[in-house]
This record gives C-alpha cells, sequence and structure tokens, in this order.
C-alpha cells in the first residue's frame, strides 16, 4: 500500500472470525474500514480477513485473548505500526453458555465473566487511554438482551456478564466524553448466527422465534450497520448509551 489510511477509519474487531464479529467486520471493511480482524483462532480469523482483502492493504488478521491485557497493548501497537494509528474498537468477543442456574460452578461463571467483562474492560482500558491521547475515538461494546431481561434462553453468568458491560460502557463513557472518545453498547436479541442454531434445538428455536414480537430472528448485518454509524465521526454527540436490537422483546 503506498499510502497509510485516514486513522478515523481503522478499526479493530474482537471475536471476529465467525458470526455477529464477521458480520460486524464485513459491514466494516465495505464501508471503507481498514479492519483488524482479532480472534484466537488465528487461522479462521486470517482466512476471513484474505476473503475480505486477497491484497492485505486493508485487513490484518492478529491473534487476540480478551482476557490478556497484554495481548491488547500488542495489537494495538502493531496497528499502529502498520497503519499509522487507529480510531475504533468493537469489543464484540463473548462466550454464551446455557448451564441452568443452580448448576453453574464457580469455575464456570468465573469463565464466562473473564472472558465477557473482563475482556470489554481490558479493551476500552487500552485503546481507551490511547483514544484519549490522540483526542479522538469510538468504542462500540456489544452487550445482550439477556442483560436487560435476565436471559430466557441464557445462562446467568451470561445475563450478568453483559449486565457488566452495559455498566462499564456508562463509566468510559463519562471518564472520555471530553477527550473526543465516545463510548456506546449495542444490545442484540437472538439472531440469526450460528452460534444460536448451535446452543438451541430446532423445537426451542422455533419456540422462541414464534416469541418474538416481529416474527424473525435479527440480522447480523444490520447490527453491523450500526456499528459503522456509531463509528463515524458524526456520531460525537452520542455516548453512554445502549441500542436495542431485539425484535420487540424487550421495549423500554
Amino acid at each position: 500500500m503506498n499510502t497509510r489510511p485516514e486513522t478515523k477509519k481503522i478499526c479493530l474487531v474482537t471475536g471476529a472470525a465467525r458470526g455477529l464479529g464477521a458480520a460486524i467486520a464485513t459491514h466494516l471493511f465495505n464501508d471503507g474500514y481498514w479492519v483488524a480482524v482479532s480472534d484466537m483462532n488465528t487461522e479462521a480469523a486470517a482466512v476471513l480477513a484474505k476473503s475480505l482483502d486477497p491484497q492485505a492493504d486493508r485487513t490484518l488478521a492478529l491473534t487476540l485473548d480478551v482476557t490478556h491485557k497484554s495481548d491488547f497493548e500488542l495489537a494495538l501497537d502493531h496497528i499502529v505500526e502498520v497503519w499509522g494509528g487507529v480510531a475504533v474498537l468493537v469489543n464484540n468477543a463473548a462466550i454464551t453458555k446455557t448451564t441452568p442456574l443452580f448448576e453453574i460452578s464457580p469455575e464456570e461463571f468465573d469463565e464466562v465473566v473473564r472472558i465477557n467483562m473482563r475482556g470489554v474492560f481490558l479493551g476500552c482500558q487500552v485503546f481507551g487511554a490511547y483514544f484519549a491521547t490522540t483526542g479522538y475515538g469510538r468504542i462500540i461494546n456489544m452487550a445482550s438482551l439477556a442483560a436487560q431481561t435476565g436471559g430466557a434462553a441464557t445462562g446467568a453468568h451470561y445475563a450478568a456478564s453483559k449486565g457488566g458491560i452495559v455498566t462499564l460502557t456508562k463509566v468510559f463513557a463519562r471518564e472520555l466524553a471530553t477527550k473526543g472518545v465516545t463510548v456506546n453498547a449495542i444490545a442484540p436479541g437472538p439472531l440469526d448466527v450460528p452460534l444460536v442454531h448451535e446452543i438451541l434445538p430446532p423445537e426451542k428455536l422455533s419456540t422462541m422465534i414464534q416469541s418474538i414480537p416481529v416474527g424473525h430472528l435479527g440480522d447480523p448485518n444490520f447490527v453491523g450497520r450500526m456499528v459503522a454509524l456509531l463509528a463515524s465521526e458524526d456520531a460525537s454527540s452520542v455516548t453512554g448509551a445502549t441500542f436495542d436490537v431485539n425484535g420487540g422483546l424487550y421495549v423500554r
């Protein structure tokens, strides 16, 4: 690549190798962003990055374990070294567990909270501090309908971790507002992604869809469009907010 990109169009997406993360990374790329595709599954991240950009001008594939602060720091340093900066972070990486409430072990509880909530905290902390030094940044965290309803189809630990993400979004938004950095969250309900089909047997999935007022699963590509909107320079007055995409399952 002959010239470096505009910093405001450079982003990192965590958990981007498949599902919602891949949809978000794809939409951002198609919207003109340079996209660092990060995931624990390095091979899958590389496959997506190459499928988006065979010349590898506008994509990077990074191995990133969101439970390690050093991984975020290394990712940040690498993106800045290669592209000259970064201005958008999408904290998407998460795991979903549906273990019944009284069967959740302490170890499983800690695992879900460590990946889902601690991962968002570390991402916001590392990238938020960097954005503050540059005077510009956009952070978008993926929360969940489960944070608002207690999780009808997910485990208590998943719902609690996503509730924590909503709160962290407010905390970082308040802290970074005067530095030109916005922090927002999106709370999807059930989406038409592989994970939903994997964790729900066909009969339970059918029952769930019937319970959604609009009558269908959410579109992950639309969530990608929302991320791009919140990542835009025009979104400077929107911060600390959580946006619902749940088909009417939760109405404020």
